[in-house]
């Protein structure tokens, strides 16, 4: 196990913003079920990424990587080439291909490790019920065996459960031999990703008919057709870390973030600027500056990506933070509304943790100390940005988990100034 010892010190300076992890997972798939070739460029092969372009290489694309782009030929529709999928512990590689396995009606195994192997299925297990398709898994747990073929129809899911079962169906419906409709029963959250997903398809040459997010219509029998150059973005989930560490440090410029960009989480510019944060928004780069921050009420429903980082700064921040429709942050990586609150309670926060939510009540300053990742990038980040405002240094257990999303996190973090102790301790 790693741990880093952080000395508080202000980081400042210039950072190029890695790229979109939800969009390198839909152009990889979408690459993947395309004739032709399609070079994705820009792109970092997270542990999560890698997990995607191993999965779709077993349904039967070519993959060839690079340092920073991945050549990819697409099959059409899959063919598969090794049915145990590992999904290793990403939550999109799982939940968008295993409907993309029940297009081909083969066996295929869906594996997973850590707390993935415990996340819901259940809206694909109706389906399957529904479809007559044979499924199997362990006491609920991962490897889950899913064999038979997806019919085209109606597929009601949920509003509020997470809109990567939705995504899966957008990829898969329209290889079928007839059209479907997605009918969403309940108001839609994380709507952002699901635009997301409808911006990547249309580059893939799949439309989709969106009537409100209510009523998904997809024509069947359509083909992901390459894009040759696909270039993927800077990712607003990652530029909240170091926004932070701007507001609470000297001036850091983040390159790499688009001004247009259609990502949910660009809303961390809004909510950053409705708690007092100055900052300046170009074309394809944002200056972030030190700031007097003061509390607010966050809506977590359409962007639980930022809500670690968040609290961790309005733990640091004045007045009184209230982050509400957080619940779904309990099924992430770990149970994100706990694991925060506990992390941040060590260190000296006032923080309560509720049902969906979390009250913050801000310090001047944090007391410093151990704290433990929970196997979660996000935690770690989020502890990370806020160091400079403890007394005493912060030592974060487990700390390499930043790889699963940013392998350079470490790297960028002290190219911007950090101070840093780093060791290993057991296995």
């Amino acid at each position: 196990m790693k741990y880093t010892k952080i000395n508080p010190v202000k980081l400042k300076g210039e950072v190029k913003i890695p790229p979109s992890k939800s969009i390198s997972h839909r152009a990889l798939i979408c690459a993947g079920l395309s004739k032709g070739i399609t070079n994705i460029k820009n792109i970092i092969f997270s542990e999560d990424i890698n997990a995607t372009c191993n999965a779709i290489s077993n349904f039967g694309a070519c993959v060839e990587i690079k340092k920073d782009e991945v050549k990819i030929k697409g099959i059409s529709k899959s063919n598969i080439r090794d049915s145990n999928i590992n999904c290793f512990e990403s939550g999109s590689t799982l939940r968008f291909l295993i409907p993309i396995a029940a297009v081909t009606g083969e066996s295929v195994t869906f594996h997973g490790k850590g707390k993935l192997a415990y996340r819901p299925l259940t809206p694909y297990y109706d389906i399957f019920r529904d479809h007559n398709i044979f499924y199997k898994n362990d006491d609920g747990k991962l490897p889950m065996t899913v064999k038979g073929k997806l019919k085209p129809g109606e597929y009601k899911l949920k509003g509020n459960i997470s809109s990567q079962f939705i995504t899966g169906l957008l990829f898969s419906l329209p290889l079928l031999n007839g059209d479907s409709s997605i009918i969403v029963t309940t108001e839609l959250e994380s709507r952002p990703y699901v635009d997301l997903t409808l911006d990547v398809l249309r580059k893939f040459s799949i439309n989709i008919q969106n009537n409100n997010y209510r009523r998904f219509i997809v024509k069947g029998n359509q083909e992901y057709r390459s894009c040759n150059s696909y270039n993927v973005e800077g990712d607003f989930s990652q530029v909240v870390f170091w926004a932070i560490a701007s507001i609470l440090g000297e001036k850091i410029v983040c390159k790499n973030v688009h001004k247009d960009s259609i990502q949910g989480d660009k809303i961390v510019i809004d909510i950053l600027k409705e708690m007092g944060a100055e900052m300046e928004v170009f074309e394809d780069y944002i200056i972030f500056k030190p700031s007097n921050i003061h509390g607010t009420t966050i809506d977590a429903s359409q962007c639980p990506d930022l809500i670690p980082a968040l609290a961790a700064l309005a733990a640091v921040s004045s007045g009184t933070t209230n982050i509400i429709n957080a619940g779904r942050l309990r099924f992430k990586e770990c149970d994100r509304l706990h694991a925060i609150t506990s992390e941040l309670d060590k260190i000296g926060a006032d923080i309560s943790e509720k049902k969906d939510g979390l009250l913050i009540h801000g310090k001047e300053v944090l007391k410093g100390g151990t704290v433990f990742s929970w196997n979660d990038h996000r935690i770690v980040m989020a502890l990370a940005c806020i160091s400079s405002k403890c007394k005493e240094p912060l030592i974060i257990k487990d700390s390499e988990c930043v790889k699963k999303s940013y392998p350079d996190f470490w790297n960028d973090f002290k190219m911007l100034g950090g101070n840093l102790d780093e060791w290993n301790v057991g296995e």
